[in-house]
């Protein structure tokens, strides 16, 4: 999950142990300290977390203050005395500061340990999102930007005139070509919009409710995971909703009523206050894309992605389910199967129907059933500190690159580590990461990664350093073991990681660097290195028994690769389900969300929603970003699936040649080419969906080209 921040472009983006971190030497064999990095050959990260409430406040406002100082310039520039230099090149000088700042402000509210910082800095944000809008509807502004097209037509860089298009584009669509009085009204809905996305968000983040459970109750969790629960003074154990305990429990505990509570108190979070906030921001969204001239904010934010129009994506879902819907019958018969046996055999009632809150139990089921997967004996294979090791290694030799751990950095959090990523073979450093992995009270309940600081060039013509973060919530270490990960875990660790890897090796100018590609292509770096987990080699290099060091035996490890397509009916249908149900919601000018999601959660998944609950209101995508753009997670998987299939899977999945190409072809590119002429330089044609189907599962016997 890329998490968006809301300035400038339309969606600029920002997107889830017994030893600590292993220190990484690989192919490196030093440690770097934070002055060393400094005084290395480009501008440097000079990102600050230790602010205060006050200096958060202070410097919000001089950040106003200097970006309206740019628009008020370039506002009054004469028309006829416009030109790249005193246009173009300003407003994105001004544009990269404003994000490093921006960065530093809006950033805390999801990572901070300090409520009060956090409250600061959701605060800033809100009051930097009503500037975005105000900026974004300079029509004095638009005009040079206008007037700067139509006279250097022909004598920009293709980086530039790229940039000049999308701030025209921009303009247009944010409606500078209509009215006064309908701009004012744009302006007035897109600012409460804005606000009520930020709050929707923290109220997530916010939330810390628990459940206390028996140990009868919780029958069927291992040992050790209730070992690392907090307990009541009566010895009752606490159970959070965080993802570490949730996911857990609704996969293994035999306790039906026990799993339905979760479930209950899992899509009930934030239920009231989040469902008000989401069904009015789609009521203000449909305003805003009908005083624009559009059908639905859907047919709005759709046009500049790959899928152009709400009915191409419509079509995409619409096969992709009828290809799904046989197997999701079979799959359904099997679980239910399973479950009117073991009802049986432990005297509980059988309703004749799956739940909400059976699914995740019996699907883990299906794995242990038809795959043996044993997930307790997998799961002492993957400690945090060996798959980090792993995945950094398997990364920098595909890549070319060096990490290294940064010595004394300035952090927001103890356990968050600072990592800098050289050129292997020129030893230039090409940007730093951070890694904050553990969940703590009020931090950003997902796994997602955080752009923090643009790589691109500054006014002095010096390249600033691309910085990323990667926010994710494994389980915490705890006394006699470290923090170990599921598999699921480690795949999403890998994919967010891609994020990262995409944000800091953009090699481009001022105007299209990193991730600013099309919605519904940016998920696909991250979800093809996703494969690398489903690979015996690269399993056998991030993975060794936490206790004695001994490698995950071959008979489990097969079952583990033979399981990707275990529940693949079911777990693609609930994609489909969840990218419905945000097509419906923003192609209405209102709707009921939990009747909308209910829906489409019978008439697709065949599963009913459990009454009383909303999903949706903490569905934190439609307010993140990929609101009309949940689609883009399948959608992207095709241009992904390809890529692995057709390049690495063919010519090696650890060739540094094949590596370096891609690094250079996809995410060097940053937003300087579109997604769809990238992947054909990549593959050498036009992609087709094979590759996708066979990930799946699925026998699809056409070459379909997209």
């Amino acid at each position: 999950f890329y998490v968006f921040f809301f300035f400038f472009a339309e969606r600029n983006r920002m997107i889830l142990v017994c030893k600590p971190l292993l220190r990484m030497t690989i192919a490196s064999g030093s440690v770097l300290s934070a002055r060393d990095c400094s005084q290395a050959g480009h501008v440097r990260n000079t990102l600050r977390w230790n602010l205060s409430p006050d200096e958060i406040r202070t410097m919000t406002d001089s950040l106003i203050a200097r970006v309206k100082k740019v628009y008020d310039d370039v506002g009054s520039l004469n028309i006829e005395n416009v030109s790249v230099e005193n246009t173009l090149m300003t407003l994105a000088n001004a544009k990269m500061d404003y994000a490093s700042s921006r960065h530093v402000l809006a950033f805390p509210q999801y990572v901070c340990p300090s409520k009060e910082l956090r409250s600061a800095s959701t605060e800033a944000e809100k009051r930097l999102s009503e500037l975005d809008v105000e900026i974004n509807m300079r029509e004095d502004v638009f005009k040079r930007i206008t007037a700067l097209q139509n006279k250097q037509k022909d004598n920009l860089s293709a980086e530039e005139k790229r940039f000049l298009d999308r701030l025209v584009t921009l303009g247009q669509r944010k409606g500078l070509h209509l009215s006064k009085d309908i701009q004012e009204e744009i302006k007035r809905t897109s600012k409460l919009i804005s606000e009520l996305s930020i709050e929707f968000n923290k109220n997530l983040n916010e939330e810390s409710k628990f459940l206390i459970f028996s140990e009868h109750e919780l029958g069927g969790l291992a040992a050790t995971f209730l070992s690392g629960l907090d307990k009541t003074a009566e010895g009752r154990y606490k159970v959070t909703l965080e993802y570490p305990h949730y996911y857990p429990l609704m996969k293994r505990c035999h306790n039906p009523e026990t799993r339905r509570k979760m479930e209950m108190a899992f899509n009930s979070r934030c239920k009231e206050v989040n469902t008000a906030i989401l069904e009015e921001l789609i009521q203000l969204r449909a305003k805003v894309a009908h005083l624009l001239g559009y059908g639905s904010h859907a047919e709005y934010v759709l046009e500049i992605n790959m899928a152009k129009n709400a009915s191409n994506v419509s079509d995409f879902l619409d096969k992709f389910h009828e290809t799904l819907k046989p197997v999701g019958i079979k799959e359904r018969k099997y679980i239910l199967a399973l479950k009117k046996r073991e009802c049986l055999m432990k005297g509980y009632q059988f309703d004749e129907k799956i739940n909400a809150w059976d699914l995740p139990y019996y699907m883990n089921q299906v794995e242990q059933r038809k795959f043996a997967v044993d997930k307790d004996k997998l799961i002492e294979y993957f400690p945090l500190d060996v798959v980090t090791e792993g995945l950094f290694g398997i990364y920098q030799e595909l890549l070319g690159l060096i990490f290294t751990e940064v010595e004394q950095a300035d952090v927001w959090h103890e356990n968050v580590k600072l990592y800098s990523a050289r050129d292997t073979e020129t030893g230039e450093e090409i940007g730093q990461f951070y890694l904050d992995l553990h969940p703590r009270e009020g931090k950003y309940g997902h796994a997602g990664c955080f752009g923090l600081q643009p790589g691109c060039r500054g006014p002095d013509g010096k390249r600033r350093l691309p910085v990323a973060a990667m926010v994710a919530n494994f389980t915490k270490p705890r006394k006699g073991c470290p923090s170990l990960l599921q598999h699921h875990e480690v795949e999403t660790y890998f994919h967010e990681f891609g994020h990262v890897m995409h944000e800091i090796c953009s090699k481009v100018s001022r105007y299209v660097h990193g991730t600013m590609v099309e919605t519904d292509f940016v998920e696909v770096p991250s979800q093809m290195l996703e494969n690398w987990v489903w690979e015996k080699e690269p399993l056998r290099r991030m993975s060794c028994h936490y206790k004695d060091g001994t490698s995950i035996p071959d008979e489990l490890l097969d079952k583990l690769i033979a399981s990707r397509v275990a529940n693949t009916g079911l777990m693609n249908l609930r994609q489909v389900v969840l990218s419905k149900v945000d097509q419906s919601l923003h192609t209405s000018p209102r709707a009921d969300t939990a009747e909308v999601f209910a829906k489409h959660c019978q008439d697709i998944l065949g599963i009913p929603a459990t009454p009383g609950t909303n999903m949706t209101a903490s569905f934190s995508h439609l307010a993140g970003g990929y609101d009309g753009q949940y689609y883009s997670y399948l959608w992207s998987e095709v241009y992904s699936m390809d890529i692995f299939f057709s390049r690495f899977k063919k010519e090696g999945i650890m060739n540094p040649k094949v590596g370096k190409e891609y690094r250079r072809v996809i995410l060097e590119a940053g937003g300087s080419v579109d997604g769809m002429d990238m992947v054909k330089t990549f593959l050498g044609r036009a992609p087709y969906q094979d590759a996708f189907f066979q990930c799946k599962g699925l026998v699809n016997s056409q070459e379909a080209s997209m």
